[in-house]
Parts: C-alpha cells; structure tokens; sequence
C-alpha cells in the first residue's frame, strides 16, 4: 500500500473524502467539481492528477480510517460496477467495502456521507414494467450487484438512526459521459444521467448537511423517465440540465418513431 497525500486544501473549501476517484463517474466529478471542493482521491489504482490522494483497497479497514482524516465528507463510489458480478465480488468489496467507508467515517466523526447506490436496486419493478418507480418504494433488486447496493442503503439508514450520520444514497441510472458513442435506445432515453446533471445532485447533496437518510433517483430530465425525482427536487431544488431526448439524431429520431 502507498500513500502519497500531503496537500493542503484551500481554507473555505470542504474535503471530500473520494472512493472509486479513478473511476468513470469519480474523474468526472472531479472534473465538474474541483474548484467547489478538494477531493482527496482513494483508489486501488493510482489517480495521477491528483495531488492528494491514496492507493488502497476499501477492504482495508486502516487504510480508509487514515483516509478519513481531517475529511468534511465522503463521497463513496468505489465497487465492481459489472452487475454480472460474482457473490464474492459483492461480499468481499460492495459489502464489507461499503462498511468500513460507513464505520471509518463513524469513527473518524465524518457526518456526511453520499452512497453511489443503482437503480437496480429496484429493478425488477423495472423488469415488471410499472410505469412509474419510487424511492420510497420497498426494493426488488434484479442482479446480485444490486442486492449488495440495498445492503449499502440499509447501512445508511442503520448508521443515520444509530449514529446520527447523513447519509444520501444516490440511485444512478445510466450514466455515460460521452452516451452519443452509443446507440440511444428505449432504456437509455429513459434512464440516461448526465454527468453535469449527476455533478448537480452531489454538489445539492453536499450542501444540504443535515439530510438524514435519504434516497435519490440520479435521473436526469428524460421526456421518457419513470424513476420518481420529484424529492430531490422538492428537497435539493434538483434541476436536471439534459434531456435524452437531445440525444437522438434525426435518423435514429426517425427510428424511435417507428
């Protein structure tokens, strides 16, 4: 394990404690992000532009606890984000991963948590074809992947009763940075999040400190949606950006029309 974090922050800004930094969703956040907060960057791998960061597993309870340190809040994104993936991948870093960020905060009195959850969680009602999905639906997660992100919600709600935690788990639906490199379809028009409108949600989430428990369908403005936003916009004043709708081009609009 290596550590290469000294850096010291700008005075007004708050410290952000990021998992996963190296990831897809982790650089662009970092990317929409860098001048409100300072990120320190927590990944197995190395994150090279960044001038504060950590190389370590989050199945490393001490190397998340140091992690911790001096951190205003934690954004947690690390996980094998294959929904394909094994029982042992889930156990090993989604669930026992996901409670050492949870415990390490705790200890480290870090009040603040944002969860990278998934709108698998709930989705066999996905699956089923019901026309409209909430949060404060009970879950029907369709992939072992996201049994292990309910688990992570339900630690939320354990540690915002318990310990007096804030903690926003963040149900994100089909985030692609670049989505016109692929072919739009039903799914994507429905479930597509933009990274300037997911941006939008952390940096709401993170201003509001005194949240509790709550969860978010990180969707953004879709004509097609049927994942409820409607209290990260009554809670956050959430304003989604982008529609994928705009996505289309006029051959595949034509398509769609068919």
């Amino acid at each position: 394990m290596r550590h290469f974090f000294q850096f010291c922050p700008h005075p007004n800004q708050k410290i952000v404690l990021l998992t996963g930094a190296a990831g897809e969703i982790g650089t662009s956040l970092r990317q929409h992000l860098g001048d409100n907060y300072h990120f320190r960057c927590f990944d197995r791998v190395r994150v090279r532009d960044a001038k504060d960061a950590q190389v370590a597993d989050v199945t490393n309870f001490k190397a998340v606890l140091k992690a911790m340190r001096g951190v205003d809040a934690v954004i947690h994104l690390a996980a094998n984000p294959n929904v394909e993936q094994s029982w042992q991948d889930v156990y090993s870093s989604g669930i026992g991963g996901t409670y050492n960020v949870f415990e390490a905060a705790r200890q480290a009195g870090v009040k603040q948590i944002i969860y990278a959850s998934t709108n698998h969680v709930s989705g066999w009602r996905e699956v089923q074809q019901e026309p409209q999905i909430k949060p404060e639906q009970p879950v029907r997660p369709d992939s072992l992947y996201a049994v292990g992100k309910a688990f992570g919600e339900a630690l939320g709600q354990f540690f915002v009763d318990r310990y007096d935690l804030s903690v926003v788990c963040l149900r994100i639906g089909a985030f692609k940075t670049d989505p016109k490199l692929y072919q739009p379809n039903d799914r994507l028009l429905a479930t597509w999040c933009s990274a300037r409108d997911l941006a939008q949600l952390v940096k709401r989430s993170l201003e509001h400190e005194n949240l509790g428990f709550q969860i978010f369908y990180a969707i953004s403005g879709n004509t097609r949606r049927y994942w409820d936003i409607s209290n990260a916009q009554a809670l956050l004043g959430y304003e989604p950006q982008d529609n994928a709708e705009d996505l289309l081009t006029n051959e595949s609009r034509q398509e769609n029309q068919v």
